[in-house]
């Protein structure tokens, strides 16, 4: 599986987190605002980056700039 090899992966960019603001999910103890994140994998609705835990995670794009 693909994604069990994204955490060593090369990273595409970096994005910077903007807002912690999830209407369903809790994120702000993965992410935190103003800091920068590797992103290792992107689709249309997701960007798949390594969070605060030091795993692959898969965020919405509302939560980057």
């Amino acid at each position: 599986m693909l994604n069990l090899k994204w955490k060593d992966a090369p990273t595409i960019r970096k994005v910077k987190c903007v807002n912690t603001n999830a209407e369903k999910y809790l994120v702000s103890n993965v992410l935190t605002v103003g800091k920068e994140y590797e992103v290792k994998n992107e689709t249309e609705e997701f960007i798949f980056i390594i969070d605060n835990t030091g795993n692959v995670g898969g965020y919405y794009k509302t939560y980057f700039e």
